[in-house]
C-alpha cells in the first residue's frame, strides 16, 4: 500500500514527464490542458510545502485524470 506522500510526487512526475510533453507537441490546441496542469502541479507542491492533506488529496485525484 502506498501513502499519499509517495502517490503524490509520483502523480507529478507521470504529468510532467509523460503527460505535458505531448500536449507541447501539439502545439497552441495544447494550452489550455497545459495552463491546468501546470496549475494542478503548482498547487500539488504547495500543499505538500504546507502539509494541506485536503488539497493534496484533491490534486492527486485532477492528476490522476491526466492522460494522453
Amino acid at each position: 500500500m502506498n501513502t499519499l506522500g509517495d502517490e503524490l510526487p509520483r502523480e507529478m512526475a507521470r504529468v510532467r514527464d509523460e503527460i505535458m510533453p505531448a500536449y507541447l507537441e501539439i502545439g497552441p490546441a495544447g494550452a489550455l490542458a497545459l495552463a491546468m496542469m501546470r496549475f494542478d502541479l503548482d498547487e500539488a507542491a504547495r500543499a505538500m510545502i504546507e502539509g494541506d492533506l485536503i488539497t493534496m488529496i484533491s490534486t492527486l485525484r485532477a492528476l490522476r485524470g491526466y492522460t494522453t
